[in-house]
């Protein structure tokens, strides 16, 4: 184990005390737990490359101790909050069971937060136990990676550290394996941190918080005039194009809430979500979800809302004229987004309208109408593409599982004529560039129940490591 602060890469990076330095109006400063064990289970290499250090100096024992004993001199910062969930108001709410760690600038000037979960209870736990289960954190270590590989603006986990307790779970076989998660994520200021404030009558916090939010994650809009503004209506294009990265990924995030949603525009947070097996608007992640709150069709729409509900905060300081300004360009965003991700995923980006429409409308209607395997059939084009397909509809892949009705057979035989023709009217030399945007776009291996399932059956049964981590390869390789 690593005995000196000094040798320790991790602690000496140069944390910033940004937020620390508003005061403690927004946080309370918290002690993490004391674990009987430290096992790390994940280290994100990747990320070490962006904070400049060296992966191959960072060692192990590095990560145990700054992020599993927690040694070090900053302070832990459990930030306050409140938020909507599933439509009601909570204001008991808070960091219950994690801490902003620290903040670290990476070598692309950007600030980034290390921000623990599983780390011990806080003044916010409540009756909790501050834990996380090791299954909970394999989950977000998959789903982040997942999502960042499909293009996703997304937080990422930077380690997984197993931490010997037993914890009892009700969704979960009891006693279950606990562990320590660090998110690594561009903030971890959310809606609710505004909401809190509006709560409580503090539009002056409000006003200065929102002035580091802009100065930190806004900078090309600090010098702006009307930038309270302008910063709404760059969150609302933020947000409405995070959305629509979700529906292009076939991904539900489950719980989204305005306590899970990022002031940055950013995605985190990934609980009980699910990846789509079919194409199933009301497809619904969460088992406690009983009316479909959150189901998979619904996101656009909470979404907007969440920026909906943010106005009331956000309202002692912009006006109103410039607050409906800002939001009525949600769904242009959100939709063209979608259109544009959808037509890559097809590999055809530079298409008519019409036919880009009809393209996507048969696209949907057969893939709902089917139920064939949502990503099974952009990755079975992905795989088969030929030119061939721009000189004969007949050469385009054949589904005889799914086409098995006259009415799906029909929109099959429409959708191939159209893609046929799509081709035709593009030149020989842009076959290359189509293919290399389906393979971009639809990955081989996706995060659905039953893989994550398959990796956690070895990991409880022989405590065997190796498939998770070869499921993290074939993620970011594509294969």
């Amino acid at each position: 184990m690593i005995n000196t602060a000094s040798s320790n890469p991790l602690l000496t990076l140069n944390y910033e005390p940004a937020l620390e330095s508003l005061g403690n109006d927004y946080f309370d400063e918290v002690a993490a737990a004391q674990f009987p064990q430290h096992l790390l289970r994940f280290r994100n290499d990747e990320l070490l490359t962006l904070l400049g250090l060296d992966p191959n100096t960072v060692k192990d024992g590095h990560f145990i101790e700054a992020f599993g004993e927690f040694q070090g001199v900053r302070p832990f910062l459990a930030l306050r909050y409140h938020g909507y969930q599933f439509g009601q108001y909570n204001p008991f709410l808070g960091d219950g069971r994690g801490f902003l760690y620290g903040q670290v600038r990476g070598t692309d000037g950007e600030l980034y937060d290390f921000g623990t979960k599983g780390s011990g209870t806080t003044p916010y736990s409540r009756n909790a136990d501050g834990r996380l289960t090791l299954k909970g954190g394999v989950r977000e270590v998959l789903a982040a990676e997942a999502l960042y590989q499909m293009g996703v603006r997304t937080s990422r986990c930077f380690s997984l550290i197993e931490t010997g307790d037993q914890l009892w779970r009700g969704d979960e076989p009891s006693p279950t394996r606990s562990s320590v998660m660090v998110r690594f994520s561009r903030s971890h200021i959310r809606f609710g941190t505004f909401e809190r404030l509006h709560y409580f009558d503090r539009a002056d916090l409000s006003k200065k918080l929102l002035d580091h939010v802009i100065e930190q994650y806004y900078p090309a809009l600090q010098n702006e005039a009307e930038r309270y503004a302008l910063f709404y209506a760059e969150l609302v294009q933020r947000v409405a194009s995070l959305v629509a990265q979700w529906m292009a990924a076939g991904f539900c995030h489950a719980v989204l809430n305005t306590d899970n949603m990022s002031i940055t525009g950013e995605s985190f947070d990934y609980g009980p979500y699910a990846f789509i097996p079919t194409y199933e608007p009301n497809f619904t992640a969460a088992y406690f979800d009983y009316g479909g709150r959150y189901c998979y069709a619904n996101q656009p729409g909470i979404c907007k809302l969440n920026l909906q509900m943010l106005q009331a905060p956000l309202g002692a300081i912009i006006s109103q004229q410039d607050l409906d300004a800002g939001l009525a360009k949600f769904d242009e965003r959100c939709r063209e987004t979608y259109r544009d991700l959808m037509l890559k995923k097809l590999g055809v980006e530079h298409i008519s309208g019409d036919d880009a429409e009809e393209l996507l409308r048969l696209t949907f209607v057969f893939l709902q109408d089917s139920q064939i395997g949502y990503h099974a059939f952009f990755s079975s084009l992905a795989e088969n593409f030929s030119p061939s397909w721009r000189e004969d509809a007949n050469s385009i892949i054949r589904l005889p599982d799914v086409v098995n009705s006259d009415a799906i057979a029909e929109c099959w035989e429409l959708w191939r004529n159209l893609y046929q023709r799509i081709l035709s009217n593009l030149p020989i030399s842009e076959m290359d560039n189509i293919a290399k945007n389906m393979r971009r776009n639809n990955p081989k291996t996706v995060l659905l129940r039953p893989v994550i399932e398959g990796i956690w059956q070895p990991i409880v049964e022989e405590d065997n490591w190796e498939p998770f981590y070869e499921l993290l390869r074939r993620i970011k390789t594509n294969s």
